[in-house]
Protein backbone atom coordinates (compact mmCIF):
# COMPACT_ATOMS: atom_id res chain seq x y z
CA UNK A 1 0.00 0.00 0.00
CA UNK A 2 1.02 3.30 -0.85
CA UNK A 3 0.33 6.06 1.40
CA UNK A 4 -0.88 9.23 0.06
CA UNK A 5 1.43 11.70 1.88
CA UNK A 6 -0.04 14.68 1.37
CA UNK A 7 -3.75 14.30 1.36
CA UNK A 8 -4.76 17.83 -0.39
CA UNK A 9 -2.46 16.74 -3.00
CA UNK A 10 -4.87 15.30 -5.52
CA UNK A 11 -7.17 17.46 -7.42
CA UNK A 12 -9.88 16.22 -9.63
CA UNK A 13 -9.26 18.01 -12.46
CA UNK A 14 -5.65 16.44 -13.08
CA UNK A 15 -6.28 13.41 -10.92
CA UNK A 16 -10.13 12.50 -11.09
CA UNK A 17 -9.96 12.54 -7.02
CA UNK A 18 -9.94 15.11 -4.43
CA UNK A 19 -10.81 15.21 -0.54
CA UNK A 20 -12.60 18.23 1.12
CA UNK A 21 -11.78 17.75 4.65
CA UNK A 22 -14.41 18.63 7.16
CA UNK A 23 -17.30 19.03 4.37
CA UNK A 24 -20.06 17.86 6.45
CA UNK A 25 -18.40 18.00 9.91
CA UNK A 26 -21.29 20.03 11.01
CA UNK A 27 -23.88 17.63 9.63
CA UNK A 28 -22.51 14.49 11.08
CA UNK A 29 -24.77 14.07 13.91
CA UNK A 30 -27.46 14.64 11.57
CA UNK A 31 -26.43 11.83 8.98
CA UNK A 32 -25.90 9.59 11.72
CA UNK A 33 -29.08 9.83 12.92
CA UNK A 34 -30.52 9.04 8.92
CA UNK A 35 -28.79 6.19 8.70
CA UNK A 36 -29.37 4.53 11.99
CA UNK A 37 -31.63 1.33 12.02
CA UNK A 38 -29.83 0.31 8.88
CA UNK A 39 -28.79 -3.23 8.73
CA UNK A 40 -25.29 -3.66 10.62
CA UNK A 41 -24.02 -6.88 9.87
CA UNK A 42 -23.82 -6.15 5.76
CA UNK A 43 -20.86 -4.90 3.59
CA UNK A 44 -22.89 -2.68 1.93
CA UNK A 45 -26.26 -1.69 1.86
CA UNK A 46 -28.00 0.37 -1.54
CA UNK A 47 -30.32 2.85 0.42
CA UNK A 48 -33.40 4.47 -1.00
CA UNK A 49 -36.36 6.59 0.06
CA UNK A 50 -34.23 7.88 3.11
CA UNK A 51 -36.01 10.90 3.29
CA UNK A 52 -33.53 12.86 6.14
CA UNK A 53 -30.90 11.96 3.84
CA UNK A 54 -32.28 14.46 1.17
CA UNK A 55 -31.31 17.98 1.96
CA UNK A 56 -27.80 17.04 2.33
CA UNK A 57 -27.25 15.39 -1.05
CA UNK A 58 -29.70 18.39 -2.79
CA UNK A 59 -27.24 20.60 -5.20
CA UNK A 60 -27.22 23.12 -2.34
CA UNK A 61 -26.68 20.71 0.64
CA UNK A 62 -23.42 19.99 1.90
CA UNK A 63 -22.87 16.74 -0.37
CA UNK A 64 -24.65 17.25 -3.30
CA UNK A 65 -22.84 20.91 -3.71
CA UNK A 66 -19.64 19.34 -4.44
CA UNK A 67 -20.91 17.00 -6.81
CA UNK A 68 -22.80 20.33 -8.14
CA UNK A 69 -19.36 21.99 -8.65
CA UNK A 70 -18.16 19.57 -11.17
CA UNK A 71 -21.86 18.60 -12.86
CA UNK A 72 -23.95 22.10 -12.74
CA UNK A 73 -26.93 22.94 -11.07
CA UNK A 74 -29.35 20.01 -12.88
CA UNK A 75 -26.48 17.24 -10.61
CA UNK A 76 -28.65 14.97 -8.34
CA UNK A 77 -28.30 12.16 -6.59
CA UNK A 78 -28.83 8.48 -8.37
CA UNK A 79 -27.78 6.06 -6.18
CA UNK A 80 -26.32 5.78 -2.65
CA UNK A 81 -24.84 2.38 -0.62
CA UNK A 82 -23.90 2.53 2.58
CA UNK A 83 -20.41 0.59 3.14
CA UNK A 84 -18.98 -0.81 6.65
CA UNK A 85 -15.96 -2.44 7.87
CA UNK A 86 -15.88 -4.04 11.07
CA UNK A 87 -13.90 -7.26 12.69
CA UNK A 88 -17.03 -8.98 11.51
CA UNK A 89 -17.21 -7.68 8.09
CA UNK A 90 -13.57 -6.96 7.08
CA UNK A 91 -13.63 -7.93 3.26
CA UNK A 92 -11.18 -6.45 0.85
CA UNK A 93 -11.90 -5.24 -2.88
CA UNK A 94 -10.08 -6.13 -5.93
CA UNK A 95 -9.03 -3.39 -8.56
CA UNK A 96 -12.45 -2.27 -10.81
CA UNK A 97 -14.39 0.55 -12.49
CA UNK A 98 -17.70 0.96 -11.12
CA UNK A 99 -20.02 -0.01 -14.13
CA UNK A 100 -23.70 -0.21 -14.09
CA UNK A 101 -26.19 2.34 -12.41
CA UNK A 102 -29.61 1.92 -10.91
CA UNK A 103 -32.96 2.63 -12.77
CA UNK A 104 -36.59 2.48 -11.72
CA UNK A 105 -37.50 -0.54 -14.27
CA UNK A 106 -35.81 -2.91 -17.25
CA UNK A 107 -36.38 -1.17 -20.51
CA UNK A 108 -34.54 -2.34 -23.53
CA UNK A 109 -32.22 0.53 -24.86
CA UNK A 110 -29.53 -0.29 -27.32
CA UNK A 111 -25.93 0.00 -25.66
CA UNK A 112 -27.12 -0.55 -22.10
CA UNK A 113 -27.08 -3.79 -20.75
CA UNK A 114 -26.49 -6.43 -18.66
CA UNK A 115 -28.64 -6.17 -16.26
CA UNK A 116 -28.50 -7.30 -12.81
CA UNK A 117 -31.02 -7.10 -9.48
CA UNK A 118 -28.97 -5.77 -6.74
CA UNK A 119 -31.04 -5.64 -3.31
CA UNK A 120 -34.10 -5.77 -5.33
CA UNK A 121 -33.17 -3.04 -7.49
CA UNK A 122 -32.52 -2.79 -11.30
CA UNK A 123 -28.73 -2.35 -12.47
CA UNK A 124 -27.17 -1.94 -16.02
CA UNK A 125 -23.98 -1.33 -17.49
CA UNK A 126 -24.65 1.88 -19.65
CA UNK A 127 -22.81 3.10 -22.21
CA UNK A 128 -18.84 3.85 -21.05
CA UNK A 129 -19.37 7.58 -21.78
CA UNK A 130 -22.11 8.25 -19.40
CA UNK A 131 -20.09 6.95 -16.71
CA UNK A 132 -17.44 9.44 -17.80
CA UNK A 133 -20.11 12.38 -17.08
CA UNK A 134 -21.02 11.33 -13.44
CA UNK A 135 -19.20 11.75 -10.39
CA UNK A 136 -19.23 9.57 -6.92
CA UNK A 137 -18.54 11.16 -3.56
CA UNK A 138 -17.61 9.09 -0.34
CA UNK A 139 -19.32 10.62 2.76
CA UNK A 140 -16.73 9.48 6.11
CA UNK A 141 -19.24 8.86 8.94
CA UNK A 142 -15.82 7.58 10.89
CA UNK A 143 -12.14 8.14 10.61
CA UNK A 144 -10.17 6.15 8.11
CA UNK A 145 -6.78 5.90 8.90
CA UNK A 146 -4.20 3.89 6.64
CA UNK A 147 -4.72 1.05 9.35
CA UNK A 148 -8.88 1.16 8.79
CA UNK A 149 -8.63 0.04 4.87
CA UNK A 150 -9.07 3.38 3.20
CA UNK A 151 -9.99 3.58 -0.32
CA UNK A 152 -6.89 2.69 -2.81
CA UNK A 153 -7.20 4.85 -6.18
CA UNK A 154 -5.19 4.68 -9.58
CA UNK A 155 -5.02 8.51 -9.83
CA UNK A 156 -6.23 9.36 -14.08
CA UNK A 157 -7.20 5.89 -14.18
CA UNK A 158 -10.60 7.15 -15.42
CA UNK A 159 -9.37 8.71 -18.43
CA UNK A 160 -8.33 5.19 -20.14
CA UNK A 161 -11.59 4.38 -20.69
CA UNK A 162 -13.13 0.76 -20.11
CA UNK A 163 -10.48 -0.75 -19.29
CA UNK A 164 -10.68 -4.50 -19.75
CA UNK A 165 -10.34 -6.50 -16.89
CA UNK A 166 -6.45 -8.46 -18.38
CA UNK A 167 -5.28 -4.80 -18.68
CA UNK A 168 -6.03 -3.23 -14.91
CA UNK A 169 -2.64 -4.54 -13.08
CA UNK A 170 -0.83 -2.94 -16.13
CA UNK A 171 -2.53 0.55 -15.39
CA UNK A 172 -2.63 0.51 -11.96
CA UNK A 173 1.27 0.12 -12.51
CA UNK A 174 1.45 3.05 -14.93
CA UNK A 175 -0.86 5.56 -13.17
CA UNK A 176 0.54 4.56 -9.56
CA UNK A 177 -1.50 4.40 -6.68
CA UNK A 178 -2.90 6.56 -3.73
CA UNK A 179 -4.01 5.78 -0.43
CA UNK A 180 -7.49 8.18 0.26
CA UNK A 181 -7.24 8.08 3.94
CA UNK A 182 -10.04 10.67 5.64
CA UNK A 183 -11.21 12.24 8.57
CA UNK A 184 -14.97 11.45 9.93
CA UNK A 185 -16.96 14.71 8.10
CA UNK A 186 -14.68 14.30 5.23
CA UNK A 187 -15.87 13.87 1.70
CA UNK A 188 -14.29 12.77 -1.19
CA UNK A 189 -14.86 13.47 -4.68
CA UNK A 190 -14.07 11.34 -7.56
CA UNK A 191 -14.61 10.48 -11.12
CA UNK A 192 -16.82 7.33 -10.70
CA UNK A 193 -15.16 5.53 -13.73
CA UNK A 194 -11.67 5.58 -11.76
CA UNK A 195 -9.59 2.23 -10.60
CA UNK A 196 -10.13 1.78 -7.24
CA UNK A 197 -9.66 -0.82 -5.05
CA UNK A 198 -9.25 -1.49 -1.16
CA UNK A 199 -7.55 -4.02 1.54
CA UNK A 200 -8.34 -5.74 4.60
CA UNK A 201 -8.08 -3.44 7.56
CA UNK A 202 -4.96 -4.16 9.92
CA UNK A 203 -7.01 -2.63 12.67
CA UNK A 204 -10.87 -3.18 12.34
CA UNK A 205 -12.89 -0.62 13.48
CA UNK A 206 -16.01 0.74 12.34
CA UNK A 207 -15.72 2.04 8.55
CA UNK A 208 -18.72 4.44 7.64
CA UNK A 209 -18.75 5.21 4.28
CA UNK A 210 -21.92 6.66 2.77
CA UNK A 211 -21.25 6.62 -1.30
CA UNK A 212 -22.92 8.63 -3.86
CA UNK A 213 -23.54 8.88 -7.20
CA UNK A 214 -24.11 12.32 -9.27
CA UNK A 215 -25.54 12.40 -12.68
CA UNK A 216 -26.88 15.61 -14.27
CA UNK A 217 -28.83 14.16 -17.33
CA UNK A 218 -31.59 12.17 -18.24
CA UNK A 219 -31.45 8.70 -19.37
CA UNK A 220 -32.71 7.84 -23.21
CA UNK A 221 -35.14 5.36 -23.97
CA UNK A 222 -37.68 5.67 -21.06
CA UNK A 223 -35.06 4.63 -18.70
CA UNK A 224 -35.32 6.59 -15.10
CA UNK A 225 -32.63 7.09 -12.44
CA UNK A 226 -33.91 5.14 -9.33
CA UNK A 227 -32.59 8.27 -7.61
CA UNK A 228 -32.03 8.16 -3.61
Amino acid sequence: MQELAEPMSLNFSDHGAERYRGAVAQDLDNLRVALKGLPEDCAGIRINGIEQLRPFLAARGSIGSIAAGVLGPASRPVRAILFDKTTETNWSLAWHQDRTICVRQQVSVDGFGPWTVKDGMQHVAPPFDLLSRMVTLRVHIDDVPVTNAPLLIAPGSHLAGRIPVGEVEEVVRQQGIRTCIAEAGDVWLYATPILHASEAATTPMSRRVLQVDFAAEELPGGLEWLGV
